[in-house]
């Protein structure tokens, strides 16, 4: 049996502050004074760190963090720091950071919590993350000289207290908005306002929300007044309940109309069953998720249908499975939907979706973003022909057997592979990376 002794990291970050204290070049080691020669030195043997952190701070990152060496290359680093996030009850955000060593440091491996709230600044919620990232990274400068450059100082550990919540978890959020654009010979404007309320504990999900939208435009062509409106409005819920590390059950509803897909008014109630093959305490990282749902259509058309219907009630069920995976090679999100109404099998639509980022070789990542429909149960296309307006603004659904979409593409990083300098200069405009996203 292996002697290596595995290090795993589970300190909760709102428990423990620790702040880590770079010591200047005259500060003693032992009661020798360190010169700037030395320090040089033990810089260059510090661990060299990949961050695998896409929504962090990078610049703020390593100004904070400068007792380490930071790389481009995850094949070239001592210890991968990947991070995952996902939103809170509350509206903020946790962020998950696994730690893994590589190498000599392949025994040193764990993970950390950080979580921020809703109402934290940018610049908060980066203090923070930033503090948690330097505890995770102490093991691993701990086995090098330049540990003699740090300390870290104890605050004393806040004693845990029962939360008094007097919103008793909810959280609102409203928006409105509009738009304008005028020129002289067309012009166009737009109405939204959406509201959301949402309760999340580890046992409990409601989510509720509401949008409507509205769109007009004018067009002068020939001397002659082309108009176009498009409403829509969708009101729905959510309501779940933990049943354990793998299962959760609940009920979803929805109500809307729109003018777009000739809808007076739509009900959709449809209970729901979920299983997770991976405990969702490990959802950040991994998830392959089965979800089976039945639901009841209560339909009323704007207009008479192609099936010459102005109202129906319709009875359809849907099973899904969604696997979504991040590790240091890269990451994958696939989703496999199949639906179809009772009363005619037919009736029936298959629906994939996948996004990923794959490492191929040292700097060149692979990457696809796939959406595929197969498309049997447009029941509430109208009668008639459509005009040009409406069709070119796409103001009316058009019949189709297929939705298809595909963006590949090879991202190839090359040159030197450190990346310690920090230089602002210039802002944004320094910045000329080029994408065509």
């Amino acid at each position: 049996m292996s002697k290596k002794r595995r290090v795993i990291l589970l300190v909760p970050a709102a428990a423990l502050i620790l702040s880590v204290v770079p010591l200047q070049a005259r500060e003693m080691n032992g009661g020798v004074p360190q010169t700037a020669v030395q320090i040089t030195e033990w810089k260059k043997s510090a661990p060299r760190v990949y961050l695998d952190f896409g929504d962090g701070d990078a610049d703020f990152i390593r100004t904070e963090i400068p007792f380490v060496n930071y790389v481009r290359d995850r094949l070239e680093a001592d210890v991968h720091v990947l991070v995952t996030t996902q939103v809170t009850g509350s509206g903020g955000t946790e962020f998950t950071m696994a730690f893994i060593g590589r190498g000599d440091y392949a025994s040193v491996s764990g993970n950390l919590v950080y979580a921020s709230a809703k109402t934290d600044t940018e610049d908060e919620i980066r203090k923070g993350y930033v503090s948690v990232l330097k505890m995770g990274l102490i093991p691993y400068v701990a086995r090098t000289p330049i540990r003699d450059l740090l300390t870290i100082e104890y605050k004393e550990k806040i004693q845990p207290t029962d939360v008094v919540d007097p919103w008793k978890f909810w959280v609102f959020s409203l928006s409105v908005g509009g738009e304008l654009h005028h020129e002289s010979q067309a012009k166009s404007q737009m109405l939204w306002f959406n509201a959301s309320a949402n309760k999340i504990t580890p046992d409990l999900k409601i989510r509720l929300g509401l949008s409507t939208f509205f769109a007009r435009d004018e067009f002068q062509y020939d001397e002659k007044l082309i108009e176009s409106d498009s409403r829509e409005f969708n009101l729905a819920g959510l309501f779940t309940k933990s049943l354990g590390e793998h299962w959760s059950a609940g009920i979803y509803v929805s109500a809307g109309s729109s003018t777009y897909g000739n809808l007076l008014s739509k009900i959709s109630p449809a209970p729901v069953v979920e299983y997770n093959i991976f405990p969702y305490s490990e959802s950040t990282r991994r998830q392959l998720r089965l979800m089976y749902k039945v639901g009841f259509d209560f339909v009323r058309y704007r207009e008479e249908t192609i099936y010459d219907k102005t109202k129906e009630n319709l009875l359809g069920e849907a099973l899904s499975a969604t696997a979504a995976i991040k590790e240091p090679w890269g990451t994958l999100e696939a989703s496999l939907e199949g639906s179809h109404f009772f009363h005619d099998r037919k009736k029936n639509r298959l629906e994939f979706n996948a996004e990923a980022a794959v490492r191929i070789l040292k700097g060149l990542d692979f990457l696809v973003d796939l959406h595929y429909e197969r498309v049997r149960d447009q029941l509430s296309l109208a009668k008639g022909d459509r005009s040009l307006a409406e069709i070119l603004l796409r103001r009316k659904e058009l019949a189709t057997d297929y939705n298809l979409g595909l963006e590949v593409g090879l991202s190839y990083t090359f040159g030197s592979i450190f990346s310690n300098v920090v230089n602002p200069r210039f802002g944004d405009l320094g910045n000329l990376d080029i994408s065509y996203d």
